[in-house]
């Protein structure tokens, strides 16, 4: 759906990039010179980190004070920063959130350039410094050509800089004295510039970007994308709310730290690579290529491009390209065995793909499309916002791969591959994007229409789906799963989906919270769709809709804060947009519920250990809503534990499944580590001096240069830990009397300790109950039950509800 270019079109601007939270509701009219903005209603206010609790009324409030209600609204516009990391995403994702429930279009400007239309809104013409405050002592600087018909950027992308560095860029222009400044980060750093001789600045009231800003930034770049075609309001995006990403200028702190370690020609160690694949026996990781990888990256090359006119790269030259900046190199490998590799070299706002490749036993596993997309997630956050490459025209495979991914023909290189092969330069917007199921690619488009409009349903179709409610969509974001599923009346989960960012963090021997909240905000609404589109399938039509669902169910916390914003956000824009009743879940209630896949006559009472990444704990579940814990770590959780542990031994990352496989080949006597409060008369846990036994452990070993067992400590290291939580678990279920024993969390996938329960308990005539693997791990499957439960019992949340990341049963 496109804004119409002959009639006024009603438009929801918002942006929490800033301190600001700027909102307008106003209508694009069309003219003869362009796209006219008159605004009907402003909700701009300061918000210092509230946003995600006002956002939403705030929206509300506007439309209703513009005489207006969500049915009329007909595109979403947000602001895509730069600014505060999290306040980006909680406007992004809202207006994402948003979208999806109007099933409306949804469109991205600059928040430098709603400043910029701020300062000539002000009166302001000539040079306008626009001064974004970056925190960590930088700005995103952005300098424009100020004219009667707006602002004119004189700059290509944004982007991040040092405050004295700056300042002295702009210091150092022969017509510094004519810039007029305005930015947040004048706040902060307007000293720094006086000292340098600046002395003109902006009214304050126009330092902050506003919805009205934001409204003619995209009036104009429609404008400027269309000179000439006669359709002044028709857009220059999509449309698509997936495509809608923040302004990136920077990698994650842990990014950053990598790169410099990459670049280093020295050899690369298991802290550089994430992962040792031959003690870690893991399939087809994928990381960022280092030194050690040329040769078999090179000799890959020469397989996969012998048969072809291709003239194949030498170590050397690959050598060469990873150590130069803004070349991005990735490979994919199997058990150690360099199986496939992709590479990209940032030109402007555009990543050129150099090569992707794929060994001829491993094809069709969709190793090329992951490659592609870590490379240019990294593209993206270094600013590019488009992908190019060239593919051989007789290529038909590796260009339905490509169209598929959202790349299109945008030229031809003739005999680029030799005389009579030429090459089609295809280009994509970032991010790719994945097809649903129920796409079809189309290698001519360059982007899928939104929205996806539902094909009519038969009378008998619609019954079944009415039949079936109340249907309720709950989504889980607390750490790196992007997950969703949709439950029905009758307690059936119709529909689940998960998509995990284990790739992302491996690397890193660990979750890094700033790169699991960016994943989050790129996939959510693929993970909407799938999810729709599953449920459709369930009742025999393409993909349900907005409308088919009963309420939004969201995970409220525990967890990361910054990955649970993006999620909240989204469902509340979602909930909102279809006018549907929001239910915030706890993320270990749902730990809890999960059992019921297992065993669906579960009834309280009962005691359940709770044992994952981030919690280990006993609680006695007197009734569901009713819980009481007995306990819980003072410090390290077993899954954190098993992390740090495999982490010390460079097994990778998640460390719990090759611990467990290597246990399960060792002698669990082998080595004495300590039973940390095994006998403290209570049922609190700790982990940290095990952690710490064990790693004392491998460095002793090390300095010695002994050889460790690898199985022979994972054995032992995994038994210390069991044996104190069945001893607890005992304990707790002799004292409540309890019948029933249960487990929840990701540790709980883990076969020695499902085993050890079983049996311990088995001998007391207790039932234990462990969820399906599937159910231990992060999933939105069983937030769903407790949504449904809640909303059954009318126990609803409203739309100012926030995250809580220290959220307690």
């Amino acid at each position: 759906m496109n804004i119409d270019s002959t009639t006024s079109q009603l438009v929801l601007a918002i942006d929490t990039s800033t301190d600001m939270l700027a909102c307008a509701v106003a209508e694009l009219v069309p003219g003869q010179a362009g796209a006219d903005v008159r605004v009907l209603a402003t909700g701009d206010h300061l918000c210092r980190r509230q946003a995600n609790v006002e956002l939403v009324s705030t929206c509300q409030d506007t439309l209703a004070r513009a005489g207006r209600s969500m049915d009329d609204v007909d595109a979403v516009l947000v602001g895509r920063g730069p600014g505060s990391f999290t306040g980006v995403r909680i406007g992004i994702a809202t207006a994402k959130g948003l979208a999806c429930g109007l099933e409306r279009p949804l469109f991205g400007t600059s928040t430098l350039d709603a400043v910029a239309w701020g300062v000539w809104r002000s009166g302001v013409r000539g040079l306008v410094g626009v001064v974004g405050d970056a925190m960590r002592r930088e700005v995103y600087p952005a300098l424009y050509q100020v004219g009667e018909a707006g602002p004119e950027r004189l700059f290509d992308v944004e982007s991040v800089s040092k405050v004295p560095a700056a300042v002295s860029a702009w210091a150092g222009r022969a017509d510094h004295d004519q810039i007029m400044l305005a930015g947040d980060g004048l706040k902060k750093y307007r000293v720094q510039f006086e000292a340098a001789g600046f002395s003109r600045f902006a009214d304050e009231d126009a330092w902050n970007p506003t919805g009205e800003g934001l409204l003619r930034a995209l009036a104009a770049e429609r404008v400027a994308a269309h000179v000439g075609s006669g359709d002044a309001t028709a857009p220059a995006q999509s449309g698509d709310p997936a495509l809608v990403l923040p302004v990136y200028t920077r990698l994650s702190d842990a990014e950053e730290n990598e790169a410099k370690r990459l670049g280093l020609k020295e050899p690369a160690t298991v802290a550089t690579t994430g992962c040792d694949d031959a003690l870690a026996d893991r399939h087809l990781q994928l990381r960022p290529m280092n030194v050690n990888d040329v040769a078999a990256v090179a000799a890959l090359e020469g397989e996969v491009f012998a048969p072809s006119n291709h003239t194949p790269w030498s170590a050397r030259l690959f050598s060469d390209d990873l150590a130069e900046p803004g070349h991005i190199w990735w490979v994919a490998h199997d058990e150690g065995q360099i199986v496939g590799y992709a590479g990209a070299v940032m030109a402007g706002g555009d990543a050129q793909v150099s090569n992707v490749a794929v060994a001829e036993g491993h094809r069709r596993e969709g190793i090329a499309g992951r490659l592609l997309a870590r490379v240019t997630y990294d593209a993206q956050m270094l600013g590019a916002a488009t992908s190019s490459l060239e593919v051989d025209a007789e290529n038909a495979a590796a260009q339905r791969l490509y169209a598929q991914l959202g790349y299109r023909e945008v030229g031809r290189r003739p005999n680029y591959y030799g005389k009579g092969h030429d090459a089609l330069i295809m280009e994509a917007q970032l991010p790719l994007v994945t097809p649903s199921r129920h796409d079809t690619p189309d290698p001519h488009a360059s982007v899928r229409p939104w929205p996806i409009v539902a094909a009519p349903r038969s009378d008998e179709e619609a019954a079944a789906i009415a039949g079936a409610g109340p249907l309720i969509l709950a989504i889980e974001s607390s750490c790196d799963e992007t997950a969703m599923a949709i439950i029905d009346g009758a307690g059936q989960i119709v529909a689940n989906v998960v998509a995990t960012q284990i790739d992302f963090h491996a690397r890193f021997g660990g979750v890094v919270p700033e790169i699991a909240s960016r994943k989050h905000t790129e996939a959510v609404v693929g993970v909407y769709e799938e999810t729709m589109a599953q449920a459709g399938a369930h009742f025999g039509v393409d993909t349900l809709v907005p409308a088919d669902l009963a309420a939004v169910g969201v995970t409220q916390g525990p967890g990361l804060v910054g990955a649970l914003v993006v999620g909240i956000a989204f469902a509340k824009g979602l909930a909102a947009g279809s006018d549907l009743p929001l239910i915030g879940v706890d993320h270990l209630e749902g730990h809890l519920f999960a059992n019921l896949f297992e065993t669906p006559d579960l009834r309280p009472p009962f005691v359940a250990s709770l044992v994952s990444g981030g919690h280990t704990m006993l609680v006695h579940v007197r009734d569901w809503g009713d819980y009481e814990v007995l306990g819980q770590t003072i410090d390290d959780a077993v899954g954190e534990a098993f992390d740090k542990v495999a982490k010390a031994l460079g097994l990778g990352y998640p460390g719990g499944p090759v611990i467990s496989r290597l246990a399960a080949k060792g002698n669990k006597k082998a080595i004495h580590f300590p039973r940390a409060m095994m006998h403290s008369g209570d049922y609190s846990f700790s982990l940290s001096g095990l952690k710490t036994s064990v790693i004392t452990y491998i460095n002793n070993e090390n300095k010695a240069g002994r050889p460790i067992n690898l199985p022979d400590l994972a054995a032992s290291f995994e038994a210390a830990v069991i044996d104190v939580q069945v001893a607890k678990a005992v304990d707790a279920v002799r004292q409540t009397g309890a019948k029933d024993f249960c487990v929840g969390g990701g540790v709980a996938a883990n076969p020695q300790l499902r085993e050890a329960y079983k049996r311990r308990f088995g001998h007391m005539g207790v039932r234990v109950t462990v969820p399906p693997l599937s159910a231990c791990t992060d999933n939105a499957a069983m937030i769903a039950l407790v949504a449904k439960r809640r909303f059954d019992r009318g126990e609803l949340s409203d739309l100012h509800m926030d995250a809580d990341p220290n959220m307690s049963l």
